[in-house]
């Protein structure tokens, strides 16, 4: 059984040297979806351009302003003299936010009464102007309690806060949200291409007439789908490998838990997305309809339902019943263990267990079809 299997794979290999378009797929697709998710899909909220309509024009409300230009997320890109010129600066798309500091700004600070600061933020993004209004609050509230503390010491009195409220940030301090989305990057890159390699491997044989010789063949089923899983396999630890170290090298994403416990959860994970592509094959009669039934299990449910880029638990509860049969939910969430926070299995063995039953059943379900494909 150990020759056949090594004879299946062994042709592989040369299958796969031989096709230009295997090579590509395998070197070339890893790192453009690396580079483009990596430096593309972000939630961090940086530059963004504000136009401030100062009416009052006095020594605080220039303090005021100066306090967005310190905050460094802030552009500031106009300073309109009048209401007439803020009412185009929305619709033209020149600012996200419009700040406007009425006339009594600095009377009513020195009186110590309430003064209200109009933001105009562009809703359009819902979660950007969500963000946006964040800042611009944490701005105010920096400015009112220096204002606070300035007339507080003015009068030989020192500020008080009953309550100062520290956050400390785990395993993430800087909040980057690039380091989040890598693990579920990787777990994309590694479904398209396993999913991908695999179901187009097995459908070439029908093409080319070849899987009428493995029919008649003493070759088991098993040995069959193994010989042809074993290639990929490998490659995909290879790759898996090369995307950590570029993700290193380019985001700074550190593997900061157990490399050993690290395989493993990988292994697993192939072993689900590689029998996913010989099921794949079973159903296909060309390469062309392999490629693209491929696309449609491993890229939708990997983006929608696995949690790399929104939040499972924000999503319907029939939507995140949906999540349960999408093997790189699993996956992702042990990269995130392993790779941010660098917990242990003994935090996810369940995903390990799941991804293992996923591989089972696909296996199970590859050799049925299969043997059903060789009787016909």
């Amino acid at each position: 059984m150990h020759g056949k299997i090594f004879a299946i794979s062994k042709k592989e290999i040369l299958q796969i040297l031989r096709d230009k378009r295997s090579l590509l797929i395998l070197f070339v697709l890893p790192v453009a979806l690396l580079v483009l998710f990596g430096y593309a899909v972000s939630l961090d909220v940086n530059n963004i351009k504000i136009s401030i309509l100062d009416k009052d024009e006095s020594n605080y409300s220039r303090d005021f302003i100066r306090s967005f230009y310190g905050s460094g997320y802030f552009e500031i890109v106009s300073y309109p003299k009048s209401d007439g010129e803020v009412n185009g600066i929305l619709d033209k798309g020149i600012a996200q936010c419009i700040v406007i500091i009425p006339f009594d700004f600095q009377k009513r600070l020195e009186n110590r009464e309430a003064v209200q600061v109009q933001f105009l933020i562009d809703g359009i993004d819902a979660s950007t102007a969500t963000i946006i209004m964040n800042y611009v609050n944490a701005v105010a509230r920096v400015f009112s309690k220096n204002i606070s503390g300035e007339f507080l010491l003015a009068r030989g009195k020192d500020l008080y806060m009953p309550l100062d409220a520290e956050a400390q940030f785990w395993y993430n301090k800087d909040l980057n949200t690039t380091k989040y989305f890598i693990p579920g990057l990787i777990a994309l890159i590694l479904m398209i291409i396993s999913v991908i390699l695999t179901s187009i491997s097995l459908v070439r044989e029908k093409e080319f007439g070849t899987i009428e010789q493995i029919k008649v063949s003493p070759v088991s089923t098993l040995s069959l789908i193994i010989g042809k899983i074993i290639p990929y396999l490998l490659i995909s630890l290879v790759i898996a490998a090369s995307i950590l170290l570029m993700g290193y090298f380019l985001f700074g994403v550190e593997v900061k838990g157990n490399y050993g416990e690290l395989l493993l959860a990988t292994v697993c994970y192939l072993l689900t997305t590689l029998s996913m592509g010989v099921l794949i094959s079973t159903f296909a009669d060309s390469q062309q309809v392999a490629f693209q039934i491929a696309m449609l299990v491993s890229q939708l449910p990997t983006v929608i339902l696995s949690g790399f880029i929104f939040p499972i638990e924000s999503m319907p509860q029939a939507i995140q019943l949906l999540s349960y049969i999408t093997p790189a939910k699993y996956y992702i969430i042990v990269l995130r263990d392993i790779l941010i926070k660098g917990v242990g299995i003994g935090v996810f063995y369940k995903e390990i267990l799941s991804m293992l039953l996923f591989a089972f059943l696909l296996i199970t379900l590859s050799i049925i079809k299969t043997k059903k494909a060789k009787k016909a």
